[in-house]
């Protein structure tokens, strides 16, 4: 009587372990060096991944950025590791070849979306980045959790649907102020410019400020003019790492009256990628009214 009763349930135990849905033992493990790229592996990873975003601070220069020890365990520690390349965060590269680990997956996004090093390194900016970085993920999440394949894929063509609004936002704007001549302190905002089809004035003070040198009198003299002359009608700036030079042009435009836009190389907190993207081109729209 005990074996038959054993045997009863020890089958109705299996029956439920085969009922469950199955699981990973334990989250897939993301380390993502910006936090834009943690939230697009969140999104397409939800309750099956657990993702460290390192750079995440709206107040944190991502030039001055100093991996610390816990930053290395993390990094060594990740099944997947998320990085930008060509050239814009080098730490992580460092960490990586100092750590090395069997099946670990690293993503460069730039070079998804086909940029290499010497292109402008701010490629979150670019409509087509993220969702490349997004068909990889996914791609790669599923080689290494193929149980939740069917999941990462639904939450991909979530994840794709919910960027429409952004790519409509774009198009919309790109209709109607096409060839109109703004200006910005540095290129952080440049591939979004770029899609935006706006004239950008400029590009040598902008290239210096991003390399960290000083901009030429003739550089700084044109900057100067094309605001006090209104020949470009906004200003784009880096909020998160300004300097002396940039400082003085945002000021120089206030003065102007040419309208200002601040932007971001951290993801705000609080915000996913599709509404940080839909809050910096409704700001576009309200300073460029027709």
């Amino acid at each position: 009587m005990m074996r038959r009763f054993a045997l009863a349930a020890g089958a109705w135990a299996l029956a439920v372990v085969a009922a469950a849905p199955v699981r990973a033992a334990s989250p897939v493990a993301i380390v993502a060096a910006e936090n834009v790229y943690g939230d697009v592996a969140a999104q397409l990873g939800g309750p099956d991944v657990r993702v460290t975003s390192i750079l995440s601070h709206p107040d944190q220069d991502p030039h001055m950025f100093e991996a610390s020890p816990s930053v290395a365990r993390a990094v060594a520690a990740a099944r997947v590791v998320i990085y930008n390349g060509i050239g814009y965060d080098p730490w992580i590269e460092k960490l990586l070849g100092a750590a090395g680990a069997a099946g670990r997956h690293v993503i460069a996004v730039a070079p998804l979306a086909g940029h290499r090093t010497g292109d402008n390194p701010h490629v979150w900016y670019d409509p087509g980045t993220l969702l490349a970085l997004a068909d990889t993920l996914a791609g790669t999440l599923a080689s290494i959790d193929p149980a939740h394949d069917a999941a990462f894929r639904q939450r991909l063509a979530r994840f794709r649907q919910s960027v429409q609004p952004v790519t409509a936002k774009i198009a919309s704007l790109r209709a109607r102020l096409a060839g109109t001549a703004v200006t910005a302190t540095e290129p952080v905002f440049g591939y979004m410019l770029a899609a935006l089809g706006l004239r950008v004035h400029n590009m040598g003070f902008q290239m210096a400020v991003m390399n960290d040198t000083e901009p030429s009198p003739s550089m700084v003299a044109a900057f100067e003019s094309d605001l006090r002359t209104h020949a470009v009608r906004l200003l784009i700036y880096n909020s998160q790492a300004t300097g002396p030079m940039a400082a003085r042009m945002v000021a120089l435009a206030r003065v102007a009256q040419v309208p200002v836009v601040a932007v971001t190389e951290t993801e705000p907190p609080g915000m996913t990628y599709q509404a940080w993207m839909l809050a910096v081109l409704d700001a576009v729209d309200r300073a460029l009214p027709d």
